[in-house]
């Protein structure tokens, strides 16, 4: 797994520490548990925006928007009517597989995935990219962790956030929170 270490020194948090989670009431809530490194980096940075373009959710944001339970039930519900006429992408045609957002795109609609398989412990999810207007998805082999640290240094093998180094290039890379963002009313 890749160290949070690197992240940090990369992209620095916020220097106020996020609210705690209550990591018991939320995978109850969602009815799975949830990989270590999602908890490591939510712990660390919170609700927020990564570079001006990955949205990090959370476990109880006061953001619809950033909260991983809302966004969880309103994907569950987008998907299951978009695959009433797409197909499905290759990793959820086994039995029981899921999809359980934990990031999105600003702008674009487009958002970031753990493939949970039966049987497999959260820490050995993979990343699913769905450019969210369109039926393609993008397996990465990898934990969000690694995934996240990949686009913001470049090294990602993806087709999609090309434009953070072809049109944002960014000299510094930064952490807003969602209430340095969004302000500090909530919902």
């Amino acid at each position: 797994m890749v160290s949070l270490d690197a992240l940090v020194r990369f992209c620095p948090p916020p220097v106020s520490p996020p609210p705690a989670v209550d990591w018991t009431q939320a995978e109850r809530a969602l009815g799975a548990a949830l990989p270590a490194d999602y908890k490591q980096l939510v712990e660390t940075y919170g609700a927020g925006i990564f570079d001006d373009a990955i949205w990090l959710l959370v476990p109880d944001s006061a953001y619809d928007d950033c909260d991983l339970h809302a966004q969880t039930t309103e994907r569950d519900e987008i998907l299951a009517g978009l695959w009433e006429f797409e197909d499905k992408p290759a990793g959820l045609l086994e039995a029981g597989a899921r999809v359980l957002p934990w990031a999105f795109e600003e702008g674009t609609g487009a958002f970031l995935y753990w493939l949970a398989r039966p049987g497999q412990h959260p820490d050995e999810w993979t990343v699913l990219y769905n450019e969210g207007r369109g039926p393609l998805w993008e397996h990465h082999e990898t934990g969000c962790l690694a995934f996240l640290l990949a686009v913001l240094t470049g090294t990602a093998e993806t087709e999609y956030f090309g434009y953070l180094y072809e049109v944002l290039k960014p000299t510094e890379h930064r952490f807003a929170t969602a209430d340095q963002t969004l302000g500090t009313t909530g919902q």
